[in-house]
């Protein structure tokens, strides 16, 4: 079985930046309560940057709670305890390949520069992000619509959404190491909300991945579209 999931390359993101390719723009007065007006941030972002750590990663009867173990099996807890920044923690989630330890080392990797003050730090992405061997991974052409996908519809639309969370918390996290070298330049909150971006979608993969598993299916048992 095959699903449909956003082709996204990695390959296409640089890993390495020069300076002399950043440009900068400067508006005149005139134009900066126009332009400001016009891309006002969202206006639940403060808030959604205060928010207190999210443990709510199970799916309950009544909804959204915590997980009564916190453990997560197969991590490589030394490596994990090694990683003195931000950016080591990203990478070592991006070199993960089992998909629920990834989600749940993203979680990990957030509690852990949130609770205990880690610095940014400096680190390169691996060249893709990390995957087992099953699902397979297919061109897009090879993907059957929901009606040929022997599937039920409900299966089908789950693995999909799983997947594309997946994708996106690999994408938080290569933005988070990528540029990790302009730091100082990019500035703290530009790292911190692609953290907490990385966060919520590892929670959001987690309820995906529970709901198929309670209909019978497994995240890894169909083969999927190529995205790096």
């Amino acid at each position: 079985m095959v699903l449909l999931t956003p082709k996204l390359r990695f390959s296409h993101l640089p890993t390495h930046f020069h300076f002399t390719k950043l440009r900068f723009c400067s508006f005149s007065s005139s134009s900066s309560s126009s332009s400001s007006s016009q891309f006002s941030p969202w206006s639940g972002l403060q808030s959604w940057r205060d928010s207190p750590l999210n443990e709510d990663r199970f799916w309950g009867t009544s909804g959204p709670q915590p997980l009564s173990n916190t453990e997560v099996p197969n991590t490589p807890a030394a490596l994990e305890a090694s990683a003195s920044s931000l950016a080591e923690l990203g990478s070592l989630v991006l070199s993960t390949s089992d998909p629920l330890t990834k989600s749940k080392l993203s979680h990990l990797a957030f509690s852990r520069w949130r609770n205990e003050g880690l610095p940014i730090g400096l680190c390169q992405p691996p060249s893709r992000p990390a995957r087992p061997t099953n699902p397979q991974l297919v061109s897009p052409k090879e993907i059957p619509d929901p009606k040929n996908s022997g599937l039920p519809l409900n299966a089908y639309l789950l693995h999909n959404l799983a997947h594309v969370e997946l994708n996106a918390i690999d994408l938080a996290w290569d933005t988070v190491v990528r540029f990790s070298p302009f730091y100082h330049i990019l500035g703290d909150k530009f790292f911190a909300d692609f953290a907490h971006v990385a966060d919520d979608e590892s929670r959001h993969f987690a309820w995906c991945s529970q709901r198929l598993a309670e209909i019978g299916f497994k995240q890894v048992e169909f083969s999927l579209s190529a995205v790096c």
